[in-house]
């Protein structure tokens, strides 16, 4: 089919200041919207069921038949096609270089409540976590060990940023993700089954061999703090993971694909 592209040629055009406005949590929230940034990721949006419903590509680009079906799929879908220059799509994207091809998506928030826990033998949680690197980190890492979703207890970095959607690798538009604080998410969990993990040093046992049960809610705290010691408390299962050298703690999202990991095998053995 023949694909309408609309042509930007400005940087001061509306469109422009909008879609750039996207990379700014507060204007993010208001609209609902994400971007997201890249041939491959925006195909495993697609294949995933999710078509942007914005598609902003450069004007100078190499022909691919990926990007052919995404534009289909789009203006199939009801959604507009753009056209500009590498420089603006530098200035929407904050990168020097940026990829060829940008979208726009609907946030994808899911209510606590409407997680199904059944799903899935593991759920990753993450509490107070600030860097967005590793939240992405974690969603990929959700993907790869077939975790039903994130859950982001209190006050997270968000994980529709650009930093976070290009470090998930695709998983943003995989997992699940849902957000609460504390009180609401513990009561809901003890609502129905599941096992709440975290690593920690309180009256832990190892990580390796330890009775691991799903659904499995694999909990780890903010970079620098650690869980509250009340969050480890209420955990069912403390573990610890060995530690040979002069680091006394691992990268939260390390830890969180390690415990997965060791989570997973041990469900499937």
């Amino acid at each position: 089919m023949a694909i309408d592209r609309r042509e930007i040629t400005g940087f001061s055009n509306p469109t422009v200041k909008a879609l750039r406005a996207l990379r700014v949590k507060k204007h993010r929230k208001a609209a609902g919207k994400f971007l997201a940034e890249g041939l491959r990721l925006l195909t495993d949006a697609r294949e995933n069921g999710r078509i942007p419903e914005t598609l902003v590509v450069a004007s100078r680009r190499d022909t691919h038949p990926l990007l052919t079906e995404l534009e289909s799929a789009v203006a199939g879908s009801g959604g507009e096609v753009i056209e500009t220059t590498p420089d603006i799509l530098a200035k929407i994207s904050g990168k020097d270089n940026p990829q060829a091809v940008l979208g726009v998506f609907d946030e994808l928030d899911t209510p606590l409540e409407a997680l199904d826990r059944a799903s899935a033998n593991i759920w990753l949680v993450a509490q107070a976590l600030r860097d967005p690197g590793n939240l992405g980190t974690m969603l990929r890492t959700g993907d790869a060990i077939g975790a039903g979703g994130l859950i982001l207890i209190d006050d997270c970095a968000d994980p529709f940023s650009v930093e976070a959607v290009r470090a998930s690798m695709g998983a943003v538009f995989t997992q699940q993700i849902a957000q609460a604080r504390w009180e609401h998410f513990l009561p809901w969990l003890r609502s129905g089954d599941g096992q709440l993990v975290a690593a920690s040093l309180r009256d832990a046992v190892p990580y390796r061999g330890a009775a691991y049960a799903a659904p499995c809610f694999v909990m780890v705290g903010n970079e620098s703090q650690g869980l509250p010691g009340d969050y480890e408390i209420a955990c069912d299962l403390r573990v610890t993971m060995p530690m040979r050298g002069r680091a006394d703690s691992l990268n939260a999202a390390v830890a969180a694909a390690v415990l997965g990991y060791e989570v997973l095998a041990s469900l499937e053995g």
